[in-house]
């Protein structure tokens, strides 16, 4: 199956909030969330009606919740779960990390690319190097102290200067480091689950997948 191309507001009406998929669009008030507060769909409304959820739906909604925040398939998800698995520390927050040490999370962490999508195609058409290497596979796993940079004749593309234009360096998490100039990020450590800032419930996902 391929990758989801259609509208991604429906995915966040699907999920009863906002993923931030679209970038700074999310940020705007005409989002669909905010104006249709219900499933997508003829019976989107009678759903949004419901009172109460399985236990099962709720860890369902949960994992699809994050799985569509990071852009992945299902066998990439299930993958991921299961190296947290065998990793020392905890299961939950140790999906999440390997989510967050994604390349293409990485750039959109960094405020090189206004949305994993964008970060996904700036790696895919080769503008981003790894410690002086282009890398185009944005499932790389970025490890402590690799530079993370965009490809030196690609540093004035349109997108980029503009998504740079627009963040500030309050914004970069204090895990990673940036150069502006430069267009050069360093990752300082592993992230900690208190410097993932999402809303979600890893623990659903983790009882879900040990059913």
């Amino acid at each position: 199956m391929g990758r989801y191309t259609g509208p991604v507001c429906k995915l966040c009406r699907r999920e009863g909030q906002k993923l931030f998929l679209k970038g700074p669009k999310c940020y705007t008030g005409k989002c669909a969330v905010d104006r249709r507060a219900y499933p997508p769909g003829q019976h989107g409304p009678a759903q949004a009606r419901k009172r109460k959820q399985s236990e099962y739906a709720t860890q369902l909604r949960e994992k699809q919740k994050v799985k569509r925040i990071y852009g992945l398939h299902e066998k990439q998800f299930r993958n991921l779960f299961e190296k947290a698995v065998i990793q020392d520390g905890v299961t939950g927050v140790n999906l999440l990390v390997n989510l967050e040490t994604r390349l293409d999370n990485i750039i959109y962490r960094l405020g090189i690319a206004s949305s994993r999508s964008q970060a996904r195609q700036l790696v895919r058409h080769r503008h981003i190097e790894v410690n002086g290497g282009v890398v185009d596979i944005p499932s790389y796993h970025v490890r402590v102290g690799d530079e993370i940079a965009v490809r030196a004749a690609d540093r004035e593309l349109f997108p980029i200067q503009e998504t740079m234009g627009a963040r500030s360096r309050a914004t970069t998490p204090e895990w990673l480091a940036l150069d502006d100039k430069n267009r050069v990020g360093r990752v300082l450590r592993i992230p900690e689950r208190q410097d993932i800032s999402l809303a979600v419930q890893e623990q659903l996902i983790v009882e879900l997948y040990s059913k």
